[in-house]
């Protein structure tokens, strides 16, 4: 089997030491110009790839973070993880992406074994069923950093990027009253998910700022899949008064509702007028759409969770400052409209 180059078998044909070698092949200053160039014409003639354990060791980073989502097929999260990305290939860094799949004991193994690789850091949207919050904890033992976005829990001194979303539920609230809606229901996710919290808190602060009384009938709950999406719905339609315009927890909430209201023979954005979250792609795809779409700029929130990330890796290892300091950015939610057709 063919011996591994190393930086002895270099230093031993040049006659100069190994430190000579490492400072020459990463550009140190001290190294002149000549050494420095004779050294790579043998490390290029030997094939030498530096041994990056070894560099690991001793800088005391692995250079790859983690990345963990609720669900790749989701186009929220495919744009935020094209957002990291575009941010760790700048730094030269490599990615670990792990899936959890809304389940929480897959999103924990997946941590588990991230910790056991002493990753540089981890970024993670948690899952829609995450409660327990014991194994971030235990991250921060091993000064492994980690940044969560979009979905974040209730837990006090953490690092986030996320979406303020009552700023776009208050417009959403006000563009139905413009179109005279006094009747507006609300298809919000999981109670435990502080994302839905925060669409309950916009929805009742815009109900109150129109001087509509809530009606508590008119808010549903869904664990975001498709038969809770279609049970939600049907719960609303079943009432004697009706909502005349709902507001869904996402885009894909919405797109199950909407085939509810179709099925019954009601015509969208007619009989009912909806406004979603997330404003993904899907409905430059579908006949119906609904009024409008609330933004939450996954790629952005993405981006920002990459640099907080890296800003607390470079404190890790250079010097961690006696008082913690909790990076959070904040992005406001912003309705867009759709051009929407009538159609049943």
């Amino acid at each position: 089997m063919e011996k591994i180059p190393t930086i002895k078998e270099i230093a031993k044909r040049l006659k100069v030491s190994t430190s000579t070698v490492s400072r020459a092949l990463h550009g140190h200053p001290s190294i002149g110009l000549v050494t420095t160039m004779r050294v790579n014409k043998v490390a290029n003639e030997l094939n030498y790839v530096p041994n990056q354990a070894a560099i690991s060791f001793k800088q005391r980073k692995t250079f790859t973070i983690g990345v963990i989502l609720p669900d790749f097929s989701d186009v929220f999260f495919s744009a935020a993880l094209s957002g990291i990305e575009d941010c760790v290939s700048k730094r030269n860094y490599n990615v670990f992406i792990g899936q959890s799949s809304e389940d929480p004991a897959k999103e924990k193994r997946i941590l588990e074994a991230m910790k056991n690789q002493r990753l540089d850091g981890i970024i993670i949207s948690i899952s829609k069923n995450t409660t327990d919050y014991g194994v971030f904890e235990q991250l921060k033992k091993y000064n492994i950093p980690v940044v969560f976005f979009d979905r974040i829990p209730g837990m006090e001194d953490i690092h986030y990027s996320a979406c303020n979303l009552q700023s776009g539920m208050l417009q959403a609230i006000d563009c139905l009253t413009d179109k005279g809606h006094r009747s507006i229901g609300l298809i919000n996710g999981p109670s435990q998910l502080l994302a839905s919290k925060e669409r309950l808190d916009g929805y009742k602060k815009g109900l109150h700022k129109h001087q509509i009384d809530i009606n508590n009938d008119f808010v549903v709950s869904s664990d975001l899949s498709p038969a809770q999406n279609y049970y939600a719905m049907r719960r609303l339609l079943s009432l004697e008064q009706r909502p005349t315009a709902i507001i869904t927890f996402n885009d894909y909430v919405a797109r199950d509702a909407i085939a509810v209201v179709k099925n019954s023979n009601l015509v969208v954005n007619r009989d009912i007028s909806f406004i979603s979250f997330a404003n993904s792609p899907i409905w430059s795809f579908m006949d119906n759409s609904p009024l409008a779409s609330i933004e939450q700029f996954p790629k952005e929130q993405g981006v920002k969770a990459a640099e907080i990330l890296f800003k607390l890796i470079d404190y890790r290892i250079e010097e961690t400052p006696s008082t913690p300091v909790f990076h959070r950015a904040v992005f406001d939610s912003s309705m867009i409209s759709h051009k929407v057709n009538f159609r049943a």
